[in-house]
């Protein structure tokens, strides 16, 4: 046998024997599909009457008469709504029309801009309640917010919620979304909750747009369970309504109410 050959036929024994004594490699087991994400199940539907105890049902249109104000004070008591808010000027006659009944009467004050002194926003809270006001939606001083002033923005705030809560009156804080930042409406929420306001609003009505489900869900966030946030301004329709209930609306403010509670089924 040649040199060449017995090479040969030791590198056949070489890898007989290794093929014999080395475990197979198992094939490479498939990893298991990942188990799909939980879907939350949807939100139970809001019942006629849960839609109707959201809804300040509103009417601030400067040109609104004696007869608008009846006629929304009589809806109100209808569908039993949380509240009828009016301009002032309308307080008393809305507190005779829901005398005896549940629905709270709603007033504003420093509206629509904000910018009136604190000792002006605090008379007007003041008299309102003394006419039958027991809530009241009062605008934050915006310019001071936008300038970095939260010590004065607080402080106004403050002073208009001891005002009414000495007389057992809510206060709700108008922040203007439309007009802030982010990092302003959140400064705006800790103002607010600081000062003892009861709710966060997001507007007015009367800025370039009103309230979004965005707005909502990041003041609910801000202030957490203990404060109110009302979602307020362009809100007319029952899609509008549920989207920032979901978000974390606890009040609404709305003129449509009728007409929203009509697509929910109400008569």
């Amino acid at each position: 046998m040649t040199e060449a050959e017995l090479e040969q036929l030791v590198a056949q024994i070489a890898e007989e024997i290794l093929s014999r004594v080395s475990p197979a490699v198992p094939a490479a087991t498939p990893l298991p599909a990942p188990a799909p994400a939980p879907v939350s199940p949807p939100a139970p539907a809001l019942s006629p009457q849960a839609i109707a105890a959201l809804i300040d049902h509103t009417i601030l249109r400067p040109d609104a008469t004696a007869d608008d104000v009846r006629q929304l004070c009589a809806e109100a008591r209808h569908h039993r709504f949380a509240a009828v808010c009016v301009n002032p000027y309308w307080v008393p006659l809305a507190a005779r029309e829901l005398r005896g009944t549940p629905v709270q009467v709603c007033t504003v004050v420093g509206f629509p801009l904000g910018a009136t002194t604190t000792a002006s926003k605090c008379a007007e809270a003041a008299e309102a309640i003394s006419l039958g006001a027991t809530e009241i939606d009062m605008v934050l001083n915006v310019g001071a917010l936008k300038a970095g002033d939260l010590a004065a923005v607080q402080a106004d705030i403050a002073a208009v919620a001891a005002t009414c809560h000495r007389a057992g009156a809510l206060l709700k804080v108008i922040l203007e979304t439309a007009l802030l930042s982010d990092p302003e409406k959140i400064a705006a929420c800790h103002a607010s909750k600081n000062a003892g306001a009861d709710f966060v609003k997001t507007s007015t009505g009367f800025a370039k747009s009103g309230a979004t489900p965005a707005d909502v869900a990041l003041l609910r966030s801000t202030v957490g369970p203990s404060l109110g946030v009302k979602a307020s301004g362009g809100i007319r329709s029952l899609a509008n309504l549920q989207a920032m209930a979901a978000a974390g609306a606890s009040r609404i403010g709305a003129s449509a109410s009728v007409h929203i509670l009509a697509q929910a089924g109400q008569p």
